[in-house]
């Protein structure tokens, strides 16, 4: 369970960054993934898990690859990668500030996220500290659901 829920919140924060707009990712349980759905309900693309790559693969609504998503256990980082395979991004857990971080390919600081435990949710900021969104579980509907600021 505790894989599922990492592997859930990290195809949530790299298609959150990728997207750039409020969006719903809901399980889809025929084709085994997460479609990702527009503020107006219009499907933008689709993560699935690769069993033989050992990663989470990311497809726009043509079934074109855009970006890949792997843990990497040797430095403790999930790494994000374009469909060239190119290092975009990475995300770590700061254990001080207990919060997880996202930095460019160079290691400089763009954002991270942090759990709010008020609001139940996870809120996004920007690397100046600035909320940028946030995302939260919707009950009713069973899935994640991200909102910008």
């Amino acid at each position: 369970m505790k894989k599922i829920l990492l592997l859930t919140l990290l195809c949530l924060t790299t298609a959150t960054a990728g997207l750039a707009q409020d969006y719903t990712r809901k399980w889809n349980d025929f084709y085994k993934r997460y479609d990702l759905f527009d503020r107006s309900g219009d499907r933008v693309g689709y993560c699935k898990w690769s069993d033989f790559y050992k990663r989470w693969e990311y497809y726009d609504v043509s079934g074109k690859l855009l970006r890949t998503e792997k843990a990497n256990s040797f430095y403790g980082r999930t790494e994000t990668r374009n469909a060239s395979g190119d290092l975009q991004s990475t995300r770590k857990y700061n254990d001080t500030y207990k919060r997880q971080e996202i930095r460019d390919a160079s290691g400089r600081l763009t954002g991270y996220r942090k759990w709010n435990d008020f609001y139940k949710r996870y809120d996004h900021y920007d690397a100046n500290g600035r909320l940028t969104g946030y995302s939260k579980w919707n009950d009713f509907y069973k899935r994640w659901e991200y909102y910008s600021r």
